[in-house]
């Protein structure tokens, strides 16, 4: 194994004089978020789940229940750990920054677009990989959303951390996440370790996952610091909990992180390690070998702090290169510990197949909008859905529709607005089906989010409830209005006066909200509107003494509005007072003037 290892240096430091350049050149950073179900989790491409300054909507690792922006997990990273025959090497690869400040030691192939994080979405068939030479063929979704990613510890962006002996191997991981209850509250991760024509034969391989959990608001930039971690052997679980702490009185819901290990192993000839601590940093391999595979197992946490803990199994006496590992864990969520352990006892119950009833494909859906009202309408391609994974004899699992709203994201919170179902079955309210909806009464220019999924039937036969897709799979953002006038004469601001003892963030619909990346209301989020205005128009804002504040310009022939954040061209926010605008029509050379009032 050394050997082959200087022979790999040698070649890559080569490689590297002959095009000095940054890691990111040979390698691709990916990630893609699970986001069907009522988890919003981050996954790379490096080995573990986390963002690592990804700039996704929200910027949180692990969001349990969907829009809540509570988080649950820095990081989990799986690892991977053996001795060389002889006993003289050990050899440890994983991506936990957390637990050994092991950046860089798996990552992508190379920075072509086959070397990502693909999404393969329920009823797609592909090929996955270089298109000459897919590392999956024919790659058929198994659950409602699939992620299908690879990595190696041999790459150069790996060689060139200075700490990091590679094993040689090759993983690669497929993800599942499903978008109905009972499944839509945890993510099945496999993982198959393939060990390479470059490595040598390891022994004693063990393998595993860490977890560091952050179990709260993220907005309190210290929901990690009250965290605990208990086990749970008979579930092969580490369970984070959140104490009453930094966040205040209430803790929030728990998360799990359960290892199902290969099927070669049984109760008789595995062992585990489990081990929690706050700042468990070791340099080398070997004390990171002894860590995750002395068979320890620590008691359970009892003061909360900024917890890292270590869930591993072993050991497989001997792997030789073309060998292949394959094992599972899942993340599980609850607002509960009781939940949780139910979760676990449902994939223990499910495992190794996962085969279970699905939900019809979401139809696809168009919005008409119009002043204070907006238009849904849908196709009917649900409709003729064939679910394979049923055990009933029923030949079309299709069984309706619901619409949705949302106030405040395509995340939600979710209202349901109607059910549309086949009449004249034993199932559902028999209301008939429909493909279309009319929401009437809204506040024009105040964006909405609409949904419409599709359920199936329930299979009575496996007890199993009816399947529904999810409301993101195609939520829409919506704002309805009227359309741009052609002339000028008619723009008005408002709110007129804007009143800054009013909290309009907290209207519902929302008139002033964050942005999507964080929680909090800031002084930049300020809105006032300027409304009727023609398709290509110039608007400019005057203190009552004549000094320009701010220039807009508009182009838009369908959206009539601008929205000014009470914030001048030099950034600094506007002061109370009386202020003056003009209108400039671009078309017509025609000015319209008016005021409107601020009061902080």
């Amino acid at each position: 194994m050394y050997q082959n290892y200087i022979k790999w240096l040698i070649f890559t430091t080569a490689f590297a004089a002959l095009i000095p350049t940054a890691n990111a050149q040979f390698t691709t950073t990916d990630w893609a978020l699970h986001d069907v179900g009522k988890i919003i989790e981050v996954v790379n491409n490096r080995g573990s789940l986390s963002g690592w300054g990804g700039d996704y909507e929200g910027l949180i690792n692990a969001e349990f229940p969907a829009g809540s922006f509570v988080e649950h997990h820095g990081s989990i990273a799986p690892f991977y750990a053996g001795l060389s025959m002889d006993g003289q090497d050990t050899m440890v690869t994983t991506t936990s920054i957390y637990w050994w400040n092991s950046a860089n030691e798996l990552a992508g192939y190379s920075n072509a677009p086959w070397d990502t994080v693909h999404e393969v979405m329920r009823g797609d068939t592909v090929d996955i990989g270089e298109p000459d030479n897919p590392y999956y063929e024919n790659y058929t979704a198994k659950a409602g959303q699939d992620f299908v990613t690879r990595y190696n510890d041999y790459n150069v962006a790996s060689i060139n951390n200075a700490n990091h002996q590679p094993m040689f191997i090759d993983v690669y991981q497929r993800s599942w996440a499903w978008a109905s209850p009972p499944m839509d509250q945890f993510v099945i991760y496999n993982i198959d370790v393939h060990i390479t024509p470059n490595g040598s034969p390891v022994k004693d391989f063990w393998s595993g996952v860490f977890v560091q959990p952050a179990v709260g608001l993220v907005t309190g930039n210290q929901q990690n610091l009250d965290d605990y971690v208990t086990y749970h052997p008979e579930h092969n679980m580490v369970i984070a909990h959140d104490a009453p702490g930094n966040e205040g009185p209430d803790p929030y819901s728990p998360m799990g992180v359960k290892i199902l290990p290969p099927e070669r192993f049984t109760s008789e000839n595995i062992t585990w390690t489990f081990k929690w601590s706050e700042d468990p940093r070791v340099p080398r391999d070997g004390p990171r070998y002894q860590q995750v595979s002395d068979s320890t197992i620590q008691s359970d946490q009892v003061n909360p702090v900024n917890t890292k803990a270590i869930l591993s199994f072993g050991q497989i006496d001997k792997l030789v290169p073309r060998d292949t590992v394959s094992w599972r864990y899942a993340t599980i969520y609850g607002r509960t510990e009781e939940v949780v352990l139910e979760k676990s006892n449902l994939i223990d119950k499910l495992a190794p197949d996962f085969k279970v009833p699905q939900p019809p494909p979401a139809p696809d859906a168009e919005v008409i909008t119009s002043n204070r009202q907006v238009e849904l309408r849908w196709n009917k391609a649900s409709e003729d859905f064939n679910d394979p994974n049923r055990s009933d004899s029923i030949k079309k699992a299709f069984e309706g529709y619901r619409v949705y709203k949302s106030t405040k994201s395509k995340n939600g919170p979710w209202t349901l607005l109607a059910e549309f179902d086949i009449s004249n079955n034993e199932f559902g309210q028999n209301t008939g089906l429909k493909h279309k909806f009319i929401d009437t009464g809204l506040m024009n220019n105040v964006e909405y989010f609409y949904a419409v999924t599709a359920f199936s039937k329930p299979d009575t036969v496996l007890n199993f409830p009816a399947q529904e897709t999810s409301q993101r799979a195609n939520a829409l953002a919506v704002l309805p209005g009227t359309k741009a006038p052609d002339k000028v004469g008619e723009v008005a601001v408002v709110p007129n006066p804007y009143r800054g003892d009013i909290d309009y963030n907290d209207m519902d619909p929302q008139w002033e909200k964050p942005d999507p990346t964080r929680q909090r209301w800031l002084e930049q989020d300020r809105r006032i509107q300027f409304i009727n205005l023609p398709p290509r128009c110039i608007i400019k804002i005057y203190t009552l003494s004549g000094r320009l504040v701010e220039t807009i310009e508009h182009s838009d022939p369908n959206q009539g509005f601008e929205d000014w954040n009470l914030t001048s061209n030099v950034n600094q926010a506007v002061a109370s007072g009386i202020y003056l605008f003009t209108v400039k029509n671009q078309e017509t050379g025609n000015t319209q003037t008016g005021k409107f009032v601020i009061i902080k």
